[in-house]
């Protein structure tokens, strides 16, 4: 077995540490040079030779979270390191996985064709927007499930009514999941869009007077979806609703949103650092979920034990 070295970028330091803490190591020492213009420089402060490094960091806007991934693997593989695997808690740019109208670009791909050209050999991410992105890949992926750290802690409210819901067609297969591990019952959210981000309009397809509801995403941006949900989803008679959400990507107006809805609450997971708090923001964290895996790859194990 080669020597395993894990480093961080800027974006993803606190989450980074955990994990490290979780697989048993301290992180690796980098420098990130960077000139008055913004340009910034990697570089390794110790020995990355004939090593298997992971780099974590998140890709979310701004764009330069995802060149300094870029550049860290690029300096890695010019070290001499022997395998380079691009942890990404959070694959940014995945909404943009198809061409849904015309001249628009599939972003998703051009991402993971940067990845693969700048050095990396292996790719470890959780809950991607759409599954089929693992398909642009023509190098290993891990795909890590959420749903590893929700369902304890849907267990562990015990809520006697419990129904599972999605804020939209696309994600009745992730919803439907939580509802067969759970054996209960699922409603859909139909939705319509204006434009990116801008609901149209909704409707509940299904029965959830008297329910505890738990809408099941991927990720929450503006939470305008999510609130929308809720709110109908409450006017229907359900008893409670509350959401969760892999990422917490939370842009524009989504703090003010959630905190004015009538959500009982929002879990997200920390693949995405929290820009301020909230009385109804609850954060698990992927460490030991990410720390488990990565000690499976270095192993020659299989992931597939970590999904539920």
């Amino acid at each position: 077995m080669t020597e395993v070295k894990l480093f961080s970028g800027t974006n993803s330091r606190n989450l980074a540490e955990s994990i490290a803490k979780n697989y048993g190591q301290d992180l690796g020492q980098l420098t990130l040079s960077k000139f008055s213009d913004g340009e910034f420089s990697p570089s390794y402060d110790e020995s990355v030779r004939g090593c298997s490094v992971f780099l974590i960091q998140s890709t979310n806007p701004t764009a330069d979270n995802l060149l300094e991934l870029c550049l860290m693997i690029d300096a890695a593989k010019r070290a001499s390191a022997y395998k380079v695997c691009a942890v990404l808690p959070y694959f940014g740019y995945a909404r943009q996985d198809r061409k849904d109208r015309p001249r628009v670009s599939i972003a998703a791909k051009l991402i993971a064709n940067m990845l693969t050209s700048a050095g990396a050999d292996r790719i470890m991410t959780c809950d991607l927007h759409a599954g089929q992105i693992q398909g642009f890949f023509d190098i290993p992926l891990d795909h890590l499930d959420g749903s590893a750290i929700f369902v304890p802690y849907l267990k562990s409210l015990d809520l006697g009514n419990l129904l599972v819901a999605s804020p939209d067609v696309g994600g009745v297969g992730r919803a439907r999941a939580y509802a067969k591990h759970f054996e209960v019952e699922m409603v859909v959210c139909d939705k319509h869009r204006k434009r990116a981000n801008e609901v149209a309009s909704m409707q509940i397809i299904g029965d959830v007077e008297g329910m505890d509801v738990v809408l099941v995403d991927d990720l929450v941006d503006t939470a305008g979806t999510m609130c929308k949900a809720a709110q109908i989803i409450m006017d229907k008679g359900a008893n409670s609703v509350r959401a969760i959400a892999t990422h917490g990507v939370l842009s524009g107006k989504a703090y003010e949103n959630i905190e004015n809805s009538v959500l009982s609450e929002l879990v997200i997971t920390d693949t995405i650092p929290l820009k301020q708090n909230s009385s109804k923001i609850k954060v698990l964290t992927v460490a030991e979920l990410f720390g488990k895996a990565i000690h499976a790859v270095t192993g020659n194990d299989s992931i597939s034990a970590l999904f539920i």
